[in-house]
């Protein structure tokens, strides 16, 4: 595999030793967590290395950590799946899970470096996500990192009780389109 890396920030393979206390403690804040998972259970560490293993073994989804070159710490993760194989297209979630390093236009640097990983890596054609329409911090990093909004979908999310739509945003590979 070749590197991905930035001015701050590189990308690896997510390894269980990199799975600690510490990481898990993203897990277990709820204000970080309201928006990353649409099932608002709670992630365990084993639901992780059960998806990292599910999805390398199925070839379809792949999770890498997300590193501050200036300490090695891992800061957050990308997550590159499920993967259509058929269409190439691909999801791709990035958590920025710790919070000493938010607000420093990391989250950008990430999506970019992830939007790499996936075009060049696993030669993917087009990229997308979804986020709720509330969670404006994430549809700004993704538009920075050359991702473009695509459409809504009215009332998708119930949010405390309230109906919520959801942003539609995708990112194409040069490769495909010109």
């Amino acid at each position: 595999m070749q590197s991905y890396e930035s001015e701050r920030l590189y990308l690896k393979k997510i390894q269980l030793n990199d799975i600690d206390d510490s990481f898990m403690e993203w897990f277990a804040d709820e204000d970080l967590m309201r928006y990353y998972t649409n099932s608002q259970r709670k992630i365990t560490k084993e639901d992780i290395i059960n998806s990292i293993e599910e999805g390398e073994k199925n070839k379809n989804c792949f999770t890498y950590g997300i590193f501050y070159k200036e300490t090695n710490d891992c800061i957050g993760t990308i997550k590159l799946g499920p993967i259509n194989w058929v269409h190439g297209i691909s999801d791709l979630v990035v958590l920025l899970g710790n919070r000493q390093y938010h607000g420093k236009g990391l989250a950008v640097e990430a999506i970019k470096l992830g939007n790499e990983l996936a075009f060049q890596e696993y030669d993917i054609r087009k990229l997308f996500g979804g986020m709720y329409e509330s969670n404006v911090a994430s549809i700004k990093a993704y538009t920075r990192a050359d991702w473009v909004i695509e459409g809504r979908l009215k009332g998708h999310y119930l949010n405390d009780g309230q109906v919520e739509d959801r942003i539609l945003v995708g990112c194409f590979n040069p490769k495909y389109f010109k």
